[in-house]
């Protein structure tokens, strides 16, 4: 979270809004109708109708202080304005503080079908929306409150656990495999690769087994880790995180699936 990105974040106004170019518009416009488009059968039943609550417009792209309010009025949380990537340390406290930070630029339009950093759109339309549900909204703020109090030599891998349910997570739902991450619902790629094909092997979550498991940043996943309810994430939300770690490390690290630059 700490890498250098090849974005400029926007500045809001004393009013927390931002003044969005036509083309940063337009470019919200495509994303978020190619989204929606493609939602049916892959995202889960809990995502669309949080993305239902959260009622973003199509034709610009949404105001953070507009959104926070939604989520306040549900949860308590709320949105804050960050660069794209920030330290761990900040990342931690504002989850453990109830909110979420969210990259105020968007996407460049050669990068519509996969973005390897977070933009407002990811932000916005991939994890807001969850934050809407009680049970989501406590892993999260466990999950900050957890990476506040390890050891800093641990957040990286505590950052596993983040990135395979938070970002790329799925579920098991009655009519099938459906997607919950943010990674996944809010990219026009991946979304259709993770569901559509056989190409990643799917593995029930075990947070154990998460945090021996590496990732890449910059490519479709090759693994993916599956939930059968949301009860699950709100489970682990009371469990020993840091407890975790260490018997993760006891066990020792997965060997990667991928090619070796780049891993995290």
């Amino acid at each position: 979270m700490a890498k250098t990105s090849t974005y400029i974040a926007r500045t809001p106004d004393a009013s927390g809004y931002i003044r969005y170019t036509d083309e940063e518009n337009l470019m919200w416009h495509d994303l978020i109708t190619t989204q929606l488009s493609r939602l049916e059968g892959r995202a889960c039943n809990e995502y669309i109708r949080a993305l239902d609550l959260m009622e973003f417009p199509v034709d610009t792209v949404p105001q953070l202080p507009e959104v926070s309010a939604i989520l306040m009025e549900h949860t308590g949380w709320s949105v804050a304005p960050v660069p794209a990537l920030i330290p761990f340390t900040d990342f931690f406290n504002l989850l453990a503080n109830k909110q979420f930070p969210a990259a105020t630029f968007i996407r460049n339009r050669d990068e519509m079908i996969y973005l390897r950093e977070p933009d407002i759109f990811h932000e916005v339309f991939g994890h807001t929306p969850l934050l809407t549900d009680p049970r989501f909204a406590a892993f999260s703020e466990a999950y900050g409150l957890a990476g506040l109090a390890a050891d800093p030599s641990d957040h990286a891998m505590l950052a596993r656990l983040f990135w395979f349910t938070v970002e790329f997570g799925l579920i098991n739902t009655p009519e099938g495999m459906r997607s919950y991450g943010a990674g996944i619902v809010s990219s026009p790629g991946e979304l259709v690769y993770a569901l559509d094909t056989d190409k990643a092997e799917r593995k029930r979550l075990d947070p154990v087994d998460a945090l021996r498991t590496p990732y890449r940043i910059d490519i479709f996943q090759p693994i993916y880790f599956t939930i059968n309810s949301f009860d699950e994430l709100y489970d682990l939300a009371q469990q020993d995180l840091l407890g975790y770690i260490k018997q993760a490390r006891r066990k020792g690290m997965h060997a990667p699936t991928f090619p070796l630059q780049e891993t995290a």
